[in-house]
């Protein structure tokens, strides 16, 4: 039988802190405690926690995960954590050891605010001592998706907050000429690259919409010509993630529950991100393309126990802690 799972209430938070604290490291507790909060609600329960403990619930997870290691003790934490925090931590991981995982960043630099990503960059010099931008410029060996960061990056610190149908059916006009309306066979990298790195996210947001509205098609389907390359195939997976979030994300979560996808922490990194940004409309897209709940299909498909409790929880009480302020764009 699944954990039940404690969900907002009217009240204060000391009798819920009290249980956390007479029953810690009991991970089904915290589990049923928190997998169901708000942001909100779980910032005043680490406030409250604290103010009766004089300890920091994230700091107290944090060396739970380092002795624990478990997947749900990891999912937890990052839940309760400051989503800048959070973001730092997994843009750190996903430089790795040897493999770089590119979409990871991508989700990083394409799903957030510009006003987030320089909270970001702080937690990041703040906790590892690093430049996150620095980080991405000076990977080897030189790979397509880091063009294509180099120059999200440098969108982020134009500050462009309005968005101009003129400028984006100028920069449709110019992804068509510099892709499947050139005599080259291959799309122009530095057409592209200037427009992403000149443009908001939501500008080029605009500008796919608007190429979609000229030509009759999206401009994914143009980069799937057999003749186009590496850098066409990381512009795809860019671009899927600019203009349509919910159905990429939906896409990810269904690879990573069956087990198709390398990219093991991809299941727990998007509920967890995307939870009060846009999973309502995630699992909507999920049972209209795979034909089953999101919470269906972790259910069937993750061993029983606590870390599916967690995951299932968010799924199903999404409803419920969506935000309307939220990180994403």
């Amino acid at each position: 039988m699944g954990t039940k799972i404690l969900t907002s209430s009217s009240h204060g938070f000391e009798n819920e802190c009290k249980e956390i604290h007479d029953s810690w490291g009991r991970l089904n507790h915290l589990v049923r405690s928190l997998a169901g909060r708000s942001k909100l609600e779980r910032q005043q329960i680490r406030e409250t926690y604290k103010a009766m403990y004089g300890e920091d619930m994230v700091i107290l997870l944090q060396k739970m995960q380092s002795q624990n290691g478990s997947k749900v003790c990891a999912a937890i934490y990052r839940w309760m954590m400051d989503t800048h925090e959070r973001d730092a931590i997994v843009a750190r991981e996903a430089f790795g050891e040897g493999d770089v995982n590119y979409k990871v960043l991508v989700e990083i630099f394409v799903g957030r605010k510009s006003s987030h990503i320089l909270l970001i960059k702080q937690a990041y010099y703040a906790r590892f001592r690093r430049h996150l931008d620095q980080e991405i410029i000076n990977l080897e060996p030189p790979h397509p998706y880091q063009k294509i960061l180099v120059a999200l990056a440098t969108s982020h610190m134009a500050h462009q907050e309005d968005v101009s149908q003129h400028i984006a059916k100028c920069d449709a006009r110019r992804l068509y000429e510099a892709g499947e309306g050139s005599s080259q066979g291959a799309v122009e990298e530095a057409v592209v690259l200037e427009i992403l790195s000149k443009r908001s996210i939501p500008q080029t947001k605009l500008t796919l919409s608007s190429y979609k509205h000229i030509y009759g098609h999206e401009y994914t389907k143009s980069l799937k010509n057999a003749k186009y390359m590496e850098f066409e195939d990381a512009l795809k997976v860019v671009m899927k993630c600019v203009s349509n979030p919910p159905t990429y994300y939906a896409k990810v979560l269904y690879t990573s529950i069956k087990g198709t996808t390398a990219d093991n922490g991809a299941l727990a990194r998007v509920m967890i991100s995307r939870a009060e940004v846009d999973l309502h409309e995630i699992r909507s897209i999920f049972k209209r393309k795979y034909g089953m709940e999101l919470k269906d299909a972790i259910c069937d498909r993750i061993p029983s126990g606590d870390y599916r409790d967690f995951l299932a929880a968010i799924a199903s009480t999404t409803t419920i802690i969506t935000s309307h302020n939220s990180v994403s764009l």
